[in-house]
């Protein structure tokens, strides 16, 4: 948390009252950030989407939720483990490789202090590919001018993942860009690169552009080596991109992926951690309006669901207090 306790600013919001009743002083309020994605990603408004319902009853709390566009899930889970970040958006299969220290984070070891507040929509692996490419299945991207996702993403580390499995490099592909997610529909509009790599939930901004601009197509992920990683990792599962979502791909398309999850700290305030997941399932019908992902979330299986580290003890509290947790769990 982020509290404010300079005398500067004291005179500052004494002069210009932060609440809209002038009711509390500086040290009352509390202000946390959400450490999000890209601002053309479904991460960026699912943060603020929390921050809104937090934000309504902020005059009562004294807390207030802001959101920060960042790199993704690694560097949300590095932020938070930094005490940059009070909440961060990660990929499943990121938040299980940082508890352990794992993958992207065996240089720096086990992030043990890492806390699952709850899981949010399905994010398939996505791939974007020029309509003139050729490319019509993941191991047509060989040779091939690609963007893998900046460092520090979901999509790049899913990508890297990916090809370390299929025995690949860079050098493998012809061109093996770093674009964020907000670049990437320009680049393949303007023939930079042949295809694009998204880890997103559905419809996604970015892709609905990258469709606009250019003959596209989204290539089908599956095969043997799909089935076996979904197999071995508990964190993955089969998915399908709905058809009619974007120009041009009119028929459903076959991938696999992970969830997105919201994740905290063990220090993280137990006030704080009971406001956000209150102001969520609390206002839950709301909270599913607020982005077409979010349509067919369903609570009981996000306080479940692709949860590898621990859950938040205020958190575990207020899903056993509402009956979406079991004691025992």
């Amino acid at each position: 948390m982020k509290k404010l306790f300079t005398t500067l600013l004291a005179f500052v919001v004494g002069t210009f009252p932060l609440t809209s009743h002038g009711e509390q002083s500086a040290d009352e309020e509390t202000y946390v950030t959400i450490g999000t994605g890209g601002v053309t990603g479904v991460y960026y408004p699912l943060g603020g989407s929390i921050s809104r319902l937090v934000n309504r009853n902020k005059d009562e709390t004294g807390i207030r939720c802001s959101v920060e566009a960042t790199g993704g899930s690694v560097y949300n889970a590095n932020a938070l483990k930094q005490g940059e970040l009070d909440f961060g958006v990660a990929q499943s299969d990121i938040q299980y490789e940082a508890f352990l220290g794992k993958g992207k984070f065996e240089g720096t070891g086990p992030f043990t202090g890492l806390r699952s507040v709850f899981s949010i929509h399905p994010e398939p692996f996505t791939i974007v590919a020029r309509k003139d490419s050729g490319i019509e299945s993941f191991d047509d991207l060989k040779g091939k001018r690609i963007n893998i996702g900046n460092a520090g993403s979901g999509q790049r580390a899913m990508m890297e993942f990916l090809m370390e499995k299929k025995g690949w490099t860079k050098d493998d592909f012809k061109v093996a860009m770093g674009l964020t997610s907000s670049e990437q529909a320009k680049a393949l509009a303007n023939n930079d690169v042949d295809a694009i790599i998204f880890t997103v939930g559905h419809p996604n901004g970015s892709i609905q552009e990258a469709t606009t601009l250019v003959d596209s197509v989204i290539v089908p992920v599956e095969g043997e080596l799909i089935d076996r990683i979904v197999e071995e990792y508990p964190y993955y599962s089969y998915a399908n991109i709905p058809g009619g979502l974007y120009k041009g791909n009119e028929n459903p398309i076959p991938t696999f992926g992970v969830r997105a999850t919201l994740v905290t700290t063990a220090d993280e305030d137990d006030a704080v951690v009971t406001e956000v997941v209150r102001a969520v399932f609390e206002n839950f019908e709301t909270f599913r309006r607020l982005h077409p992902a979010f349509a067919l979330l369903n609570p009981n299986e996000m306080v479940k669901e692709s949860l590898t580290a621990p859950l938040h003890p205020a958190a575990k509290a207020y899903y056993v207090e509402t009956g979406l947790l079991e004691t025992q769990q």
